[in-house]
C-alpha cells in the first residue's frame, strides 16, 4: 500500500502513506489551497505559515486546521504543535522549499516524520503553457519580471535540480533529478491574471514604482488569450522531489 499516488486536484501525484490516522503537514500553506487538496485523501491536515496575512484569507476544510508559525518559535514548539515526533505521514510543500532555511527545515521534517513509511514531497512550477501567440506573450512579460525576483528564485527557474535533498526516494524524483510534471488547470483570463499578479517579482517591482501588469500588458495578454471571460487550459510545467527519511 506504501507509495502508492494521488492526484489532487491542482497539484501533482503524491504518496499515500499506510496509517490508522493518516496526518499529514502542508508548510507554507498560504491560503491553504494545496491542504485541501490533500485533505481529500488524509484524515487530518495541519497548514502551518510564517504569515498570518496569508492565513487570514485560508480556505476552509472539516479536516484542515491552520496554524501561525512565526520564525520566532523553536523546534520544539512546532513538533509538540504537530503532534510530535514521529506522528506525521505526509509533509508537503508548494511554491514554498525555496524560501526555506534548508538545514533547519529538514531536521524538523525528519524528527515528525513516520519511519519508516512517512514522506516528504516538495513542488513547484516555472512556467505555463497555452498556446503558441499567448505562450510569445507570456514570455516577454515573464522575462521583465526577472530583475525583481529573489535571488532564491534560481533554484525555481533551474527546476529545483540544485536544491539539496538528502531523502530517500520513492521514485518521483531525487536529489539534483527533479520528477518533471504537467500539471492542467482550467482558468479564465481574469484567474490566469489574478495568479500573475501575486508573484513576488510582480509585487517588488510595484512597491519600486514598476508596474509590470500595466494597462498596456494586461490588454496584450487578454488579446492573445482570447477574452477575460474565457476559459482556457493551461498545463503548469511543474518539478517534483519526494522521499523518505535516510535509516
Amino acid at each position: 500500500m506504501e507509495d502508492q499516488l494521488i492526484q489532487p486536484d491542482g497539484i501533482p501525484c503524491l504518496p499515500i502513506t499506510p496509517s490508522t490516522t493518516p496526518l499529514a503537514w502542508d508548510v507554507g500553506t498560504g491560503n491553504g489551497q494545496a491542504a485541501l487538496s490533500v485533505a481529500e485523501h488524509y484524515e487530518q491536515v495541519i497548514g502551518t505559515d510564517v504569515s498570518e496575512a496569508q492565513l487570514k484569507r485560508s480556505l476552509t476544510h472539516p479536516r484542515v486546521r491552520y496554524f501561525h508559525t512565526p520564525l520566532s518559535m523553536s523546534d520544539d514548539e512546532i513538533i509538540s504543535l504537530i503532534g510530535g515526533e514521529n506522528s506525521v505521514d505526509l509533509v508537503t510543500v508548494a511554491q514554498a522549499v525555496h524560501w526555506f532555511d534548508l538545514p533547519k527545515f529538514y531536521s524538523l521534517v525528519a524528527r515528525l516524520l513516520r519511519k519508516p513509511g512517512g514522506v516528504l514531497a516538495v513542488w513547484c512550477y516555472n512556467d505555463a503553457v497555452v498556446s503558441p501567440a499567448f505562450d510569445s506573450a507570456f514570455k516577454r512579460f515573464h522575462d521583465s519580471t526577472l530583475p525583481f525576483w529573489h535571488p532564491n528564485a534560481q533554484l525555481i527557474f533551474e527546476g529545483y535540480k540544485r536544491l539539496p535533498f538528502p531523502f530517500e526516494s520513492v521514485g518521483l524524483g531525487s536529489e539534483g533529478k527533479p520528477l518533471e510534471l504537467d500539471i492542467p488547470k482550467e482558468l479564465s483570463f481574469d484567474g490566469f491574471l489574478k495568479m500573475i499578479s501575486s508573484w513576488s517579482a510582480v509585487v517588488t517591482a510595484k512597491d519600486q514604482g514598476v508596474d509590470l501588469l500595466s494597462q498596456s500588458v494586461v490588454k496584450e495578454l487578454e488579446t492573445v488569450w482570447g477574452g477575460s471571460k474565457l476559459v482556457r487550459s493551461v498545463i503548469y510545467k511543474a518539478f517534483m522531489l519526494a522521499g523518505k527519511v535516510k535509516l
